[in-house]
């Protein structure tokens, strides 16, 4: 089994989250293969840039991690992909969609409605706790802005 080590983004911008629709017809969040020296916060942020065209994503805290295996007709064996993942905001909902890369749509969807349309149950409940995490976080600031 080849082991992939990934990172990726959970981008959020205000009470919407950014999801793709990929070559599969899967809705998906952006992630990509942790390259070379480069650490995982720096391929999240390559990736949402890169899949998504979402201009300075900041990262506001780590998300958790999870991992899923499937077989690569390719390679001919099974691949597991771990991804780390990171919460991140977006300054405005300006984004440009990698159409090369094979995704086919995009963009910030209202919570619910995106967590509706994801394809897996993991990535919902990734979705789902890392909207509480930013919400706390985003009180927290607010707190801090105003001491």
């Amino acid at each position: 089994m080849i082991i992939r080590n990934c990172a990726g983004g959970v981008v959020f911008k205000d009470s919407k989250v950014f999801i793709l629709k990929n070559d599969k017809d899967e809705w998906v969040l952006p992630k990509g293969k942790i390259r070379g020296e480069q650490l995982p916060p720096e391929t999240a942020i390559n990736r949402v840039e890169y899949e998504t065209g979402v201009n300075n994503p900041k990262i506001v805290s780590s998300a958790g991690e999870t991992a899923y295996e499937f077989y690569s007709f390719t390679r001919h064996q099974a691949v597991c992909n771990k991804i780390i993942w990171y919460i991140m905001e977006s300054k405005n909902e300006e984004h440009s969609i990698n159409l090369e890369e094979g995704f086919k749509e995009g963009g910030f969807y209202p919570i619910e409605k995106a967590i509706d349309m994801i394809t897996y149950s993991q990535d919902k409940s990734l979705v789902s706790l890392a909207y509480k995490r930013y919400l706390e976080f985003k009180d927290y600031e607010q707190k801090l802005n105003y001491a």
